[in-house]
């Protein structure tokens, strides 16, 4: 397990870097004003939709459901099964994309109205999520390709397909002059990185003899469990989806560049999610599912707690990070060109709020796992609903006063309330059985973190006054250096804690 972790984290890393460099790039350009917040807008369209038929919905229902028919029937019943389901799937996508693009106005009134105040930010938002929208089809596929690459343990090429993303953005606005604006370059750049990407684990699944082709599709055994399971999750899905379109709403309803704010912020909180929390949940629900399919629940719970464990260990210092010093953060990565020191402080809030609920973001998709591995995604659907209800009235509850930072803040309790309530449960199941060894695991890596955090919140001034002479970059220089230095804190205080307690062994 943890080589496939290292292996999907090592890509995810790749990919959040050249993220990282992608948005460096979009807030010179486009800063956080109205323009970025017409682009982001077209940017998280189609991703909505992806996360809820796609990526979220479609992986929670299939690879248990593939793990079964490969595990009951064999290989080759395995590939029919999902050949079916890939030209459903893309038949849905292509009816989705005729219907989308002439309804464009609609959708993005929908999903930003304050910006039909802003004539001009309205048209712009318009006709850039018809630029990027086409990306949703290409990217519906990828997720296909490689949650079945996932069944059969291939992680890498799915892993790698978001880094295509970043290099297609940043190599369009590069060439931005070729466009009538930079925001058109960025729009072409995500739709033309689909294709890209799609070749990639089209590729990739050839290779491994499980690319899929359209026949004709058929209602058999394997096609209604998938079904059964596939209603709830999208369901499920489209509660997480709800709240993050709460938060388009209610911030193209605030001043400009709140969105922007929510933007950026999100950027980084979302590092250690990906690079962690899906990268330990994508390879947790191959694992419990492959073990529950053979009737091996001692072994689905060891992969399961350590899932729990290495998400926790590697998440901690980046929740100590945020709440430490998230302005500091913020500015050292993104203050340069349009981008400016208000706007440090203002996504800097965000991201402060945002990391109250990281930890359960993070540890959240290995506790889902036990409930999907065994097919039943309606109980997590509940508890999505459940948590994004409470995520809701937080949100129409402090928006006005506390803006976007108020969003972050509901979103982080949902979170909470999502992961406590999956766990209570599946102890009454019978589904989770937590090693005795956890919670000293926790208090152990939990206390270096809070001293790693403190000594980041303690160096932190005096690491930028040493840096500021520098003729280069001297607010991302110095935030390296604090990095590494709270990180080395961490790492040795977590080590020798773990190491004499005999709790590492949780991870290995």
């Amino acid at each position: 397990m943890l080589r496939n972790i290292l292996s999907v984290g090592g890509y995810t890393l790749i990919s959040r870097l050249t993220g990282f460099a992608r948005d460096i790039m979009l807030a010179a350009v486009l800063g956080a004003g109205a323009t970025m917040d017409a682009f982001s807008v077209a940017l998280r369209l189609p991703n909505h939709f992806r996360a809820i038929f796609g990526e979220g919905a479609f992986n929670q229902a299939y690879v248990p459901a593939y793990a079964h028919v490969a595990e009951k029937q064999g290989q080759e019943a395995a590939n029919l099964f999902a050949d079916r389901l890939f030209t459903v799937l893309f038949l849905i996508q292509v009816v989705l994309l005729a219907l989308a693009l002439p309804l464009m106005p609609w959708l993005v009134t929908l999903l930003a109205p304050g910006f039909k105040e802003d004539p001009a930010v309205f048209a712009l938002a318009v006709a850039l999520t018809r630029i990027t929208f086409p990306y949703l089809l290409f990217v519906t596929m990828v997720t296909f390709l490689g949650a079945t690459l996932n069944a059969v343990d291939r992680f890498a090429a799915f892993a790698a397909a978001p880094i295509l993303l970043n290099v297609g953005m940043m190599a369009a606005l590069s060439v931005s002059f070729l466009f009538p604006s930079a925001a058109y370059a960025a729009a072409w750049g995500v739709s033309i990185s689909g294709l890209a990407q799609w070749l990639l684990l089209y590729v990739a699944a050839r290779r491994a003899r499980v690319s899929s082709r359209l026949v004709r599709p058929h209602m058999d055994a394997g096609v209604r469990r998938f079904l059964k399971a596939f209603g709830p999750a999208v369901i499920g899905s489209a509660g997480v989806q709800i709240a993050i379109f709460a938060d388009t709403i209610i911030a193209s309803l605030l001043p400009r560049g709140a969105y922007s704010a929510l933007y950026y912020a999100e950027r980084l909180y979302q590092l250690p999610i990906g690079l962690i929390g899906i990268a330990v949940g994508t390879v947790a629900l191959s694992a419990m599912s492959r073990a529950i399919a053979r009737g091996d629940e001692a072994a689905a719970n060891r992969a399961q707690n350590r899932a729990l464990a290495i998400a926790f260990v590697a998440s901690a210092p980046f929740v100590a990070a945020f709440i430490a010093v998230p302005e500091l953060i913020v500015a050292g990565l993104f203050q340069r060109g349009a981008f400016d020191a208000q706007a440090s402080i203002a996504s800097g809030t965000v991201l402060f709020a945002y990391a109250l609920g990281l930890p359960a973001i993070v540890m959240m998709r290995s506790q889902v796992s036990a409930f999907q591995a065994r097919g039943d995604t309606m109980t997590p659907m509940l508890v999505a609903l459940g948590a994004i209800a409470c995520n809701l009235a937080l949100k129409l509850l402090l928006w006005r006063d506390w803006g976007a930072p108020g969003l972050a803040l509901a979103t982080a309790a949902g979170a909470w309330v999502n992961l406590l309530t999956l766990f209570v449960l599946g102890l009454k199941r019978g589904w989770t059985t937590p090693d005795p060894r956890l919670p000293g695991f926790f208090a152990v890596v939990g206390g270096a973190a809070v001293a790693a955090g403190l000594f980041a919140w303690w160096l932190a001034p005096r690491a930028m006054h040493l840096t500021a002479a520098l003729p280069f970059q001297p607010l991302l220089i110095g935030v390296l250096a604090l990095s590494a230095a709270a990180g080395a804190i961490y790492a040795a205080l977590a080590g020798i804690g773990l190491k004499a307690t005999g709790l590492f062994r949780l991870v290995r």
